[in-house]
């Protein structure tokens, strides 16, 4: 038996998280392709009651929030050197343009607004209150970076019993971690569909 079988995607008890989908990643996003899939879903979880969460990066601007723990490179694996040392201060700091969402995809009076200071947008936000509050099992994810901020959010939903599912076209990263996560890794913790396989999925639900 198929495992959709199994699980349905029911929409009274789904939420949409996109995360970091944001002006400073346009370009990223963009590359991906991940506008116009994200696009679709957004108006098929508007057309069946499916509740939006924008999970966003956002610090103070002095830089007192950011992540302390020490790594061996940027975000390109570049290394740190003496002469080059990793930043202290935010690249987005809140209430910037920057931390704005896309205006392909900006949010609307009643979405949720996740604030988050970490890349789980589960850790210390309202994101899994606000979820199970609304009687919420099933979390569509889309955004990025696939390897980072999506890995870590999937490893926490899926610990706490979330039944997590990764929407392949909606996510951005870089090309090659993108698809070894989605090809590799998360079929092992989660499900992985198309946006079209979602919609398709929402609307036979809504419509049963």
């Amino acid at each position: 038996m198929p495992a959709d079988e199994r699980t349905p995607i029911d929409p009274s008890r789904t939420g949409l998280v996109l995360f970091d989908l944001l002006e400073r990643y346009r370009s990223g996003i963009e590359e991906a392709g991940a506008i116009a899939p994200c696009q679709r879903l957004i108006e098929a979880c508007r057309a069946t009651g499916v509740p939006l969460f924008y999970a966003r990066a956002d610090h103070r601007p002095d830089g007192a929030d950011l992540a302390s723990a020490p790594t061996d490179t940027d975000s390109r694996f570049r290394a740190w050197t003496e002469d080059y040392r990793p930043p202290t201060l935010p690249g987005l700091a809140s209430g910037s343009f920057e931390t704005q969402v896309v205006a392909e995809l900006a949010p609307l009076p009643g979405d949720y607004d996740i604030p988050k200071h970490r890349w789980n947008a589960f850790f210390q936000t309202c994101l899994e209150l606000s979820l199970r509050s609304r009687g919420i099992n099933t979390v569509l994810i889309v955004g990025g970076s696939t390897h980072v901020g999506i890995a870590s959010t999937v490893y926490y939903g899926r610990d706490a019993d979330f039944d997590m599912v990764v929407v392949r076209d909606g996510l951005t990263g870089f090309q090659e971690q993108r698809a070894f996560f989605v090809d590799k890794v998360f079929p092992r913790v989660c499900r992985v569909r198309t946006s079209e396989q979602v919609v398709a999925d929402l609307f036979a639900a809504s419509s049963a």
